[in-house]
Parts: C-alpha cells; sequence; structure tokens
C-alpha cells in the first residue's frame, strides 16, 4: 500500500518540529536514537514528551548531545550557546560511515547538499566550504538524519507541503543580523508557495526547509487518498497568534469501491527524446508491477517530430507505483490520466492435445456461452522449440484443437 504524509504548517516548520511530528505519527525515539548511534564518536539522545498548546496536543523534542569522551551530556540542542561548525565533506563522510539504511543515507546526503548549495548561493563560496554553524550542531544533524528515519520508518512512499507561513523583522546567527527569513531559507522556498504572517520570528528554519523540499515530490493534496493518522509536532518557542505547530496527515490510497475489476485507469504520456530500447524495457516493468496492459504507438508531434505513445491500463490503486515508473524511467514531463470502465469476457483455462503435446488454452465466455479460444505463446514456443518446427505452427493446431471446445 503506497502512502503519502502532508503537511500543514500552521506555526512553520524546522528540523525538530518536523521530527516531533513524525513522532506524534508513531516513530519510537527509541528506533530513532539507535540509528544515530551509527554516526559515529558522538552520543545523540532524542527525548520525546507530550505538549499542548492553544487547545492542540502533540509531541516535542529535545535532542541531548555530547562526544563519548565527555563525561556529561551537553544543554538540550535549542538552548546551545556555540554549537560546532562542519563542512559538508565532513558531515558526508559521518553519513557514509554509518550502518544507517541505504535510502535514509541517500536522503540526509540529499538534504545537506541542497543546504550547502543554498549557503554557497547566499555567501558566494562553493559549496565544500561551505560551514553550515548552526546546521553543522550534533543536534541539528540529529533533526536531519532522524527525520529521514522516520520516513523509512513510516514507510512514506510521496510527500507535500501547505504554502509556508514566514515572519517578519530581523534575526541574528553565526554571520549577523539578517532579515527575516534568512537567505539560506527562502533560496531553499524558490519554486514553493509561502504566506506572510504577523509573527516577528524565524518560523521556517534552514533545516526545516531543506528537509520539506528535498522531500516534496507531491505539488496538491493527493484527491481520493484517505486519512489514516494525524501527528502534531510542537516547536520551542511561544508564538503571538498562533500555536508553534506543525501537522502530518499521513494518507493511504483508498480501495476501489467494491473492487470493481471493471474500473480502469489510462495513463499516457508522448516520448520524444528517448532511444526505443528504454522504452521497451519500461513498457516491460510496467507489466511485471501489475499494469493490465502497456503499449506504444507511433505519433507525430509538433513540426512532425516522430514520437511514441505510451498508454498504461492498470487498477486505479496502483496510479503511484505506474507513474513512479513512467517518471523515472522515461524522460517525460508530464502523464494524462482518465478513468474508464471496460467489459470483459468470462476467463478460464483449459488444456487441449495436439500432436506437439498439451497446450494450455484461454477460452472467453460471454453470457456463459464460449465465444472465443486463444493458446498461450509461452506453451507453443516451447512446443515449437522442442519439436523444431515455426511457432505458427503449433499455434494453429492448438486453435484447431481450441475451436472444438467452442461447440
Amino acid at each position: 500500500m503506497k502512502r503519502v504524509l502532508w503537511f500543514d504548517s500552521i506555526g512553520g516548520a524546522s528540523g525538530d518540529m518536523i521530527l516531533s511530528t513524525l513522532i506524534d505519527l508513531g516513530v519510537r525515539p527509541s528506533d530513532l536514537n539507535e540509528a544515530l548511534a551509527t554516526l559515529g564518536d558522538f552520543h545523540i539522545a532524542i527525548e520525546a514528551r507530550q505538549h499542548a498548546a492553544h487547545g492542540m496536543h502533540g509531541s516535542q523534542i529535545s535532542v541531548h548531545s555530547h562526544k563519548h569522551h565527555e563525561h556529561h551530556p551537553a544543554e538540550p540542542h535549542r538552548h546551545a550557546h556555540h554549537p560546532p561548525h562542519r563542512g559538508l565533506l565532513e558531515i558526508q563522510a559521518m553519513i557514509e560511515a554509518s550502518s544507517l539504511p541505504a535510502d535514509v543515507k541517500k536522503k540526509s546526503l540529499t538534504v545537506f547538499q541542497r543546504l550547502a548549495e543554498a549557503e554557497s548561493r547566499v555567501h558566494g563560496k562553493p559549496p565544500e566550504e561551505v560551514h553550515f554553524h548552526e546546521v553543522g550542531a550534533l543536534d541539528a544533524i540529529a533533526d536531519i538524519v532522524g527525520a529521514c528515519m522516520g520516513l523509512h520508518l513510516l514507510h512514506i512512499d510521496h510527500i507535500g507541503f501547505s504554502p509556508l507561513p514566514q515572519g517578519h523583522g530581523t534575526i541574528t546567527c553565526a554571520h549577523g543580523i539578517f532579515p527575516n527569513p534568512a537567505p539560506g531559507t527562502v533560496e531553499l522556498l524558490k519554486g514553493f508557495a509561502v504566506t506572510h504572517t504577523d509573527e516577528p520570528y524565524e518560523l521556517v528554519t534552514p533545516t526545516g526547509a531543506a528537509l520539506l523540499t528535498t522531500w516534496s515530490n507531491l505539488k496538491s493534496w493527493p484527491e481520493g487518498w484517505i486519512i489514516k493518522a494525524v501527528g502534531h509536532g510542537f516547536g520551542q518557542r511561544t508564538l503571538n497568534q498562533r500555536p508553534n505547530l506543525l501537522r502530518g496527515i499521513l494518507l493511504e490510497a483508498a480501495p476501489v469501491k467494491g473492487n470493481d475489476p471493471d474500473l480502469c485507469l489510462v495513463l499516457e504520456t508522448n516520448i520524444d527524446d528517448t532511444t526505443p530500447e528504454l522504452v521497451g524495457s519500461l513498457v516491460q516493468k510496467l507489466m511485471t508491477v501489475g499494469a493490465y496492459d502497456a503499449f506504444t504507438s507511433a505519433i507525430q508531434m509538433k513540426k512532425q517530430r516522430p514520437a511514441t505513445l505510451l498508454t498504461v491500463l492498470c487498477a486505479p490503486d496502483l496510479k503511484p507505483v505506474m507513474l513512479d515508473l513512467i517518471f523515472t524511467e522515461s524522460t517525460t514531463f508530464g502523464v494524462r490520466e482518465h478513468l474508464t470502465r471496460r467489459t470483459m469476457l468470462e476467463r478460464e483455462l483449459a488444456t487441449v492435445n495436439t500432436v506437439y503435446g498439451p497446450i494450455q488454452i484461454k477460452i472467453g465466455r460471454w453470457h456463459g456461452s464460449p465465444v472465443t479460444a486463444s493458446p498461450e505463446y509461452e506453451d507453443c514456443a516451447k512446443a515449437a522449440f522442442a519439436h523444431h518446427v515455426p511457432v505458427r505452427v503449433v499455434y494453429e493446431s492448438a486453435q484447431t484443437e481450441g475451436r472444438r471446445l467452442l461447440g
């Protein structure tokens, strides 16, 4: 079952708010701490507690971190005064050397890479030379890696979020006094919708922006999906006019009503800049994961450019699986879709005896009476190979025997 996680930001989005939301959805802090323990010569512990504000109830976390040779943990991470500075290469090496699941490593590395690229554009230096300052502290590393691990534990496939609220005024950080939101956050939010608020605080942090924008692969609420769970994650600050709250809504695909086998989803896309071999491979993979049918047609696009029309027929609940394959295995930028109905013959399998051995036949019935019989190709091919005759000869022999079943 494919799962969607949709974030509604009421009071903003930070690394600890995202992690708190995932914990409120059911991720156990002990599982996160076990994963974070593999990051290196550090102790990182996530402590979760219940929290309530403005009539809302949810989870709030603190992160305690220190090197193993230290005798006592640092204060919770939102109160640390001088977090250590770390660069991209150091953090990448830390994650690569860990025993985190492969997809968690990949997501975590991508988030830090996007953070480095955003900061490099702000400060005018290569990403490898960027020092993350606040983001480089162990507690912030725990937020990012822990949040990516939380997605893994919840088996999330697709992620989206509503427009993020922005505060106003200025903020103070390691580089000095900056406009609110921070320049790095603005870089990360390019291409995403935001809303303005009267709160004079930093509502969306670079860590929060990096996590959500890196994860996001949905631009709008997925219609027709069912809400399975809701989680609330609270930040550390008390805002003036709203709860400092991030809501996560977990959704799953709605079952087809009545498990209607006649309802069919049609996906279509035009492909004009890839090789036929790659299209053929995609068609095979679509059939392997459950498409009713997948086929191609030769078409002419604008300026009479030759192209291929890919058509996929599948059960509606397989849409996310099919789209994943189409977008990752082809060069298309969009897919058309519509629901339709199909009328099918009742089907049954029978075996006929031919001079080349037994061949399985697919029989189609209409209103209970057999109207068509079709030999199974794979059986015909095997028999033809064994008897050193053309497949057509075996096929026609089986077809003749199959007609006898039609009366």
